[in-house]
């Protein structure tokens, strides 16, 4: 039997991989995972596009990676530094075995006529699609894959949703690569329960 503590202390970000493919019974069965985690109204705000073909995971990847180049020239980056920076990036996401994109969806969260509550729901819906992406790390590393979780998607939406032809009313918020792992990275440090940890009320100790 698993012990799900050693699994949780065990589980790293994994950025390279072997070219061993991963089965579509083995995604199944971590989207299986993620499906049946706890969400807000249990409305299961949740969608997922998985990339297995080098076309499909390349395009995303220039896509993704030409909306970061003109958001890195705003800042001033130097042409050179940016390059590099958005090369890099791109290899890490057009090599994986696969790619795993989690997409919100509010159509099942409760309506409210009021910006205040519906900026709440949507609160509520990434808390849970979170939910959902923390199972599905866990149970890609139970099965001796290599996951690592990245945000980049939020920072380019409309270049993401073109890509895939996502409905407009879809947020993708995710982009998680798979593959057995290359690499066996140490854990980084935590911080000890009493830095973040406080009984009763604020920052009394646990």
């Amino acid at each position: 039997m698993v012990d799900l503590t050693e699994t949780i202390q065990q589980r790293r970000s994994i950025r390279r991989y072997t070219q061993k493919p991963i089965s579509p019974e083995k995604i199944r069965k971590i989207l299986e995972a993620a499906t049946w985690s706890p969400s807000a109204h249990n409305a299961q705000p949740w969608q997922f596009i998985v990339l297995f073909e080098e076309e499909s995971k390349c395009n995303l990847a220039d896509a993704m990676g030409e909306a970061w180049l003109r958001e890195l020239k705003k800042d001033g980056i130097p042409k050179l530094t940016r390059e590099s920076s958005v090369r890099s990036s791109a290899d890490k996401f057009s090599t994986a075995p696969a790619l795993i994109l989690a997409c919100l969806t509010l159509e099942a969260m409760d309506s409210y006529p009021d910006e205040k509550r519906k900026l709440i729901e949507h609160e509520l819906a990434v808390q849970s699609l979170g939910a959902a992406i923390q199972n599905l790390l866990l149970t890609a590393h139970a099965e001796g894959i290599g996951a690592c979780w990245y945000c980049a998607p939020t920072f380019c939406k409309d270049a993401v949703r073109k890509t895939l032809k996502i409905p407009k009313e879809i947020e993708p918020q995710a982009l998680i690569t798979l593959g057995y792992p290359a690499e066996c990275p140490q854990a980084p440090p935590r911080k000890p329960l009493e830095a973040v940890v406080s009984k009763e009320e604020w920052n009394r100790p646990f």
